[in-house]
């Protein structure tokens, strides 16, 4: 991987979701790589966290640490307004979202669906949306989605998450074909079973059912999926690529 110290050659990423799992894996992975990090999340104590792992690891990089919920556009708006300080950026990581139950069609809970269509799709939305005129500033910017194999096939009892990321999936198509001639490259990135805090989160804490999804089962890791976002992010403008789809093999 290029790393760059040189000061007047920085290049700007800004991840989402940044706080924990593959977010927070990217940013390190990237930041390893010389790229200066825009950490947003809505955790602004474990993005502080994350901030001094790079610190740590990558001292010839610089972290920001932004507090974000990408529902709220006037959020979205002031993460925007720290990345136009800070010279635009060259990178936008959709990383942040998620899944809330895992509800038959008939006993959905509306506001989780309807909270998952904010974060996965809206979210993505509203964050391209606002941060777009910081990435043309730059000369040879990039969107990586990170959206889900979730949003290719539907699973008993994720109707509502399917419903997002098939969502999801429909934006990134449509923004990879407007954007292409902004000079703006966008990629999907379809991650299949990873063992993070996502279904800690999906099943609101209840530690127990979250484990059980990772049990006796092959995963891959945040860190599997972070490789690939820095392989992306690393490639020259001529290359578009366009979506990778990665499963742990026992689920391909």
């Amino acid at each position: 991987m290029t790393n760059k110290t040189d000061s007047s050659a920085r290049r700007l990423a800004i991840v989402t979701g940044a706080s924990a799992g593959i977010g927070e894996a990217t940013a390190v992975a990237l930041a390893a790589d010389g790229w200066d990090v825009v950490l947003a999340a809505r955790r602004p104590e474990k993005l502080r966290e994350v901030a001094d792992r790079i610190a740590r690891d990558a001292p010839e990089a610089t972290s920001h640490v932004v507090e974000v919920d990408v529902t709220d556009r006037q959020s979205v708006d002031a993460l925007a307004s720290a990345v136009h300080d800070l010279g635009g950026a060259d990178l936008l990581v959709n990383n942040a979202g998620g899944a809330r139950g895992l509800d038959a069609v008939l006993d959905g809970d509306v506001e989780d669906w309807r909270w998952m269509y904010e974060a996965n799709v809206i979210g993505t939305l509203q964050v391209t949306q606002s941060l777009f005129p910081e990435l043309t500033r730059t000369a040879a910017p990039q969107v990586i989605n990170v959206v889900s194999i979730a949003g290719r096939w539907g699973y008993r009892g994720g109707a509502g998450y399917n419903a997002a990321k098939f969502g999801e999936t429909a934006l990134t198509d449509v923004m990879r074909m407007e954007f292409a001639e902004k000079g703006v490259r966008v990629c999907q990135i379809d991650p299949g079973r990873v063992a993070t805090d996502f279904s800690l989160n999906r099943f609101k804490g209840d530690e127990e059912r979250a484990q059980q999804v990772y049990e006796d089962v092959l995963n891959l890791t945040a860190k599997d999926i972070a490789e690939t976002i820095r392989w992306v992010a690393d490639r020259p403008a001529h290359m578009d690529v366009d979506t990778i789809m990665i499963r742990p093999t026992d689920q391909a």
